[in-house]
């Protein structure tokens, strides 16, 4: 019984004083008016179409453990006498939620496995890390979800994540010279990290192309590499490989993070220094499902010197530096390939003797002063 029948049966226990035929029509018809404006309606065709969807769901065991019989449907019990004020209110939400479930906070269906946050891309790395990425909810990379907890899921998509700084004039060099080589910086990464074919093992001839052939040690160590690779030859000092007949990319994204600087350099030139890490989702090519990653973070220093004082060639770079740290790849292997590690293969060579690193922390210095030895990933 409604809280309106209860005030009408009252009404009519009370005999003094009398209540005059006109007010006492006036507040029958007043009544009856609300009584029919309150009552439940009739639901909306999206309404029954969202109760029917949930229905469903739940017959199928989709819809999260103790949706009905949790806090909010305690709460819908001790607010049943709402209910036909609220009817359609209800649904709508309903509808709503059904279709953007992250308009409601705390994910009440608890379908998503972060937050929109979380989830977004991160701003640009404008300066150096102080600490590693926080760790990521455990969770197995898949072929529908090669990044899967990696902190590389919030990372920048192939050469999206490789920018360019706005140029100025420095070192007495123009602004023009320092967007060409901020530029060819930018093009040497793309083509040497992210370039298909190079991917693919083939000659990384558009790399090769930005540095100075006048740099013959540079030049020609890296042209000796891709032909014959051997352990003082190796052409991973500078490009991303993979043997095709044993490895394969995950689809078609590498994800990015990293920066570029330039200033006055020491020869009369604009030097850029570039420090990015690319994650690399792969799969072997025997039929297997399991998804791994291999990480690998570069750092490299290029200059355009100046063509008064220098011997160069227009429009290349010269190499003053390179450094790289690979993770999860085979060390005792020299072929000019990258090895990723599977958790289904049976390792092979030696122990790692090296120390735990996470690849994931660009806080940690690259230089020649680090421990080199093979060590081990803390994760992938």
């Amino acid at each position: 019984m409604n809280g309106l029948s209860q005030a009408l049966e009252l009404t009519h226990v009370s005999e003094d004083p009398k209540i005059p035929d006109d007010v006492w029509e006036r507040f029958a018809r007043d009544s009856e008016r609300d009584i029919r404006d309150s009552a439940p309606k009739e639901p909306s065709a999206r309404a029954r179409e969202v109760t029917e969807r949930l229905r469903r769901q739940e017959a199928r065991g989709e819809l999260p453990e103790g949706w009905r019989t949790g806090p909010a449907r305690q709460q819908k019990k001790s607010r049943r006498g709402l209910w036909g004020v609220l009817g359609v209110a209800v649904a709508v939400v309903v509808a709503v939620v059904a279709v953007k479930p992250s308009l409601v906070p705390g994910d009440p269906f608890g379908g998503g496995t972060s937050s929109e946050a979380a989830s977004s891309p991160l701003p640009e790395e404008t300066a150096a890390p102080t600490a590693a990425p926080s760790a990521e909810a455990s969770a197995i990379p898949t072929l529908d979800d090669p990044f899967a907890g990696s902190p590389a899921k919030r990372w920048a998509d192939g050469a999206a994540g490789i920018a360019v700084p706005e140029a100025k004039a420095v070192g007495g060099r123009s602004k023009a010279t320092t967007e060409q080589a901020l530029e060819l910086t930018r093009k040497l990464l793309v083509e040497s990290n992210l370039d298909p074919g190079t991917l693919r093992g083939e000659r990384p001839k558009a790399a090769l192309d930005v540095l100075d052939p006048v740099q013959k040690d540079v030049r020609g160590l890296l042209e000796t590499a891709l032909i014959k690779p051997d352990r003082k030859h190796d052409p991973l000092w500078m490009f991303s490989r993979f043997d095709p007949k044993k490895v394969r990319l995950v689809g078609d994204v590498v994800k990015t993070r990293g920066r570029m600087t330039f200033k006055a350099g020491d020869h009369a030139s604009v030097a850029v220094h570039a420090d990015y890490t690319f994650v690399y989702p792969v799969v072997q090519t025997n039929g297997s499902t399991e998804v791994t990653r291999t990480i690998i973070r570069r750092v490299l220093d290029v200059e355009i010197p100046d063509p008064a004082r220098y011997q160069m060639t227009p429009g290349k770079l010269t190499v003053v530096n390179w450094d790289q740290d690979i993770n999860n790849s085979a060390c005792d292997v020299h072929d000019g390939y990258l090895h990723p590690d599977f958790a289904s293969s049976e390792p092979t060579g030696p122990a790692p003797s090296g120390p735990t690193t996470d690849p994931y922390d660009r806080s940690r210095p690259l230089g020649p002063n680090r421990d080199k030895a093979c060590g081990t990933v803390s994760r992938v």
